[in-house]
């Protein structure tokens, strides 16, 4: 497949994403394994642009308005150390992908069964025992297989009623920074190596996302891009289990 098609779709990608806070981690591991990247590369990829474009998200949420503090610092207390520790653990190339190809038919699923519209939901008091099993519990996910989490997490807020659609996305962006952030550090000790594109990848993914979060944030609904990232990551996970 034409690498062309490739710059094509990832600031697509990161575009779509950011218009809903998340960095685009499933969406990028979906593209790279497409597209032929080096599997050792893959995790270490799609976590750095995760940085950049949650990171821009969080921006225009919180300006926004759509942040809730003191849920987001229950959430990474556990989940960060999880982060780590997932980082550091090396599976089997088949395995991963496979464990990937799971995660990414659950982020579809997700898009498709939390599509209406929640933002005028009254939110309920969240349980603090609860949020740090779900915070360790997606911050080891993120670790392991190369995603901030934030795409898990989402539909969990939303099904808990913690939090309106608008507010889960700020908490959920920052969430895939700081998970993303701490898999990469607990990566470092085995080495971490990107493609000589990386920064012109970079480059793409800052300018999308900055263009998606500020219309997500300020501009428009959720809900059809919801419905257009449900299509494009089970169609990615069906492809990588019949690879």
């Amino acid at each position: 497949m034409s690498e062309y098609w490739f710059y094509i779709c990832l600031p697509l990608v990161a575009f779509l994403y950011a218009a809903v806070g998340h960095g685009g981690a499933s969406g990028y591991l979906a593209l790279l394994s497409l597209f032929s990247f080096a599997a050792h590369d893959v995790k270490t990829i799609a976590l750095t642009l995760n940085l950049f474009v949650a990171g821009i998200a969080f921006f225009h949420y919180s300006r926004a308005g759509h942040f809730d503090k003191k849920l987001f610092l229950v959430l990474a207390c556990s989940s960060m150390p999880m982060a780590f520790l997932g980082g550091r653990l090396q599976l089997e190339t088949n395995t991963y992908f496979h464990i990937l190809a799971v995660f990414l038919a659950l982020a579809g699923l997700r898009l498709l069964l939390f599509s209406k519209n929640n933002d005028h939901k009254k939110s309920k008091e969240f349980s603090m025992g609860v949020a740090l099993l779900i915070g360790g519990g997606l911050g080891f996910a993120s670790g392991v297989l190369g995603i901030g989490g934030g795409i898990l997490l989402s539909p969990l807020l939303l099904f808990l009623a913690w939090c309106n659609a608008k507010t889960t996305a700020g908490v959920s962006a920052l969430f895939i920074f700081v998970n993303s952030g701490a898999a990469l550090i607990g990566m470092y000790s085995k080495g971490l190596t990107y493609p000589s594109p990386m920064p012109y990848i970079i480059l793409l993914v800052i300018v999308a996302g900055f263009i998606g979060a500020y219309f997500g944030a300020n501009r428009w609904s959720n809900q059809y891009i919801k419905r257009l990232l449900a299509a494009v990551l089970l169609l990615a996970s069906l492809k990588i289990f019949l690879t």
